[in-house]
């Protein structure tokens, strides 16, 4: 089977190249193509991914290319895991949303809408290419923000694209595993948006488990979710926000540290990275172990603000491990091998959750088969999840129809409708403030 992985040069791309050398059953991906803009982060990476494999007997073979058209032909899976603008581009985000006084976090707020407004054309542009080159392919988008990029694609693909994220099995794997329960055997009952959801039962044997997590106060101070949002808080939410939700539910606090940070995240994640790629220049430096260390300090340092404000110490070492190339193995599996499974994806409404339209892409359980990805059934969110929900999914088609038309006042009333964008006057002036950084915005009329 042939993987092609757009955005190939990226940092955590062995992360998904490891998850597959693990993988020796029949149906296996033997092929894996990298595609990048930059060919030096091609080069760099194509370096760690070799000594990955060096002990690894009949390895995927690995090629790269910076030709788009070349990399999608022949494909039956498509990894989507582009970074418009780069990580300059992200500082940038953060940088002037900042400077307003919001949130310029790369998905959530001021900063996700700027990101959006950019990436949304490029990837229709891979969406097109994908439905004329690899018409039969599955594409795994990782790109963020991956809600709204994955509905953008959907307009090309149909179903043939899914969305993926870490952060809700994250959440699960944290829940079962304060309960004593297994994750792989626990239902857990999540649904939102992508980054903006809530665990609202964790069933196992038929049993929901979470009433007694939520009943004890020590046992949600235990794990992070818990830290982050307080117990006072988890309890009156009767349900586990993702953790993105603390960027809503205690926003002036965090703007506050980020505005005092002596570096936003993307400023810090650009310089650090830089380092590797620099370092990957010398052909005697060790690649795997220069990636590894780089990693392990990336996922060390993630979300620091929030924890800062928050009070919640360090992260737990059993977070560390990333987890999304995890989910994207699994999908692949499901699809390619009809082997069934239950994942918690980006896809398609289809009439799931009654608020929103059957096209909107939503963050919810499915079952996942060779036909795809299907959504299970859910209860409807409370009054205070569903405004939220269709506030945000508000922003994104205000975002998609700016990105498709060009319009400048389309761009302004997304961010204005944004519930972290409080003013109309910085909505505008955040375009104004956008558009002067960002090449990729010069669309915008």
């Amino acid at each position: 089977m042939r993987l092609t992985i757009l955005g190939g040069g990226g940092f955590r791309v062995p992360l998904v190249y490891g998850a597959l050398l693990g993988d020796r059953a029949e149906g296996r991906v033997t092929h894996v193509v990298l595609h990048d803009l930059d060919a030096g982060r091609l080069s760099a990476v194509t370096r760690v991914l070799a000594e990955q494999a060096a002990n690894v007997p009949d390895a995927p073979e690995v090629t790269a290319t910076t030709d788009l058209d070349e990399a999608l032909r022949g494909a039956d899976f498509v990894f989507s895991a582009i970074r418009v603008g780069g990580l300059e581009g992200r500082a940038n985000d953060e940088r002037v949303a900042l400077a307003e006084g919001v949130l310029g976090q790369e998905t959530v707020g001021a900063g996700g809408i700027a990101y959006g407004l950019r990436t949304v054309p490029v990837a229709v542009d891979i969406a097109r290419r994908v439905a004329r080159l690899a018409p039969d392919a599955w594409v795994i988008n990782f790109t963020n923000p991956a809600g709204l990029v994955t509905e953008a694609m959907s307009r090309h693909l149909g179903d043939r694209v899914i969305g993926i994220c870490d952060s809700p099995v994250g959440l699960g794997r944290r829940i079962a595993r304060v309960l004593g329960a297994d994750p792989t055997e626990a239902w857990i009952d999540y649904v939102g948006l992508n980054h903006l959801g809530w665990v609202r039962g964790l069933r196992v044997d038929g049993r929901d488990e979470l009433p007694r997590l939520l009943a004890d106060a020590r046992l949600l101070g235990s794990f992070e979710e818990g830290k982050l949002f307080g117990a006072d808080w988890l309890q009156s939410l009767g349900a586990i926000p993702n953790e993105y939700l603390h960027y809503y539910y205690f926003n002036r606090e965090t703007v506050r540290a980020y505005q005092r940070a002596e570096q936003t995240r993307g400023a810090f994640l650009h310089d650090q990275q830089a380092r590797f790629y620099a370092r990957m220049a010398d052909p005697e430096a060790p690649a795997l172990e220069t990636w590894d260390g780089t990693r392990a300090e990336r996922e060390a340092t993630y979300m620091a603000e929030n924890r800062e404000t928050a009070g919640a110490g360090d992260r737990d070492e059993d977070d560390l491990s990333g987890g999304y190339e995890k989910v994207a193995l699994a999908l692949m599996r499901a699809v390619a091998r009809d082997e069934r499974a239950t994942l918690i994806l980006n896809v398609r409404n289809r009439g799931t959750l009654s608020v929103l339209d059957a096209e909107a892409v939503i963050e919810v359980p499915c079952l996942v088969d060779a036909n795809g990805a299907h959504p299970v059934a859910v209860d409807p969110l409370p009054g205070h999840a569903t405004g939220l929900v269709c506030a945000v999914k508000a922003v994104e088609r205000e975002v998609l129809s700016a990105a498709g038309s060009g319009s400048r006042a389309a761009a302004v009333k997304a961010f204005a409708l944004h519930p972290l964008v409080d003013s109309v006057q910085v909505a505008r002036r955040l375009v104004d403030g956008y558009t002067a950084v960002h090449p990729g915005l010069a669309y915008l009329g």
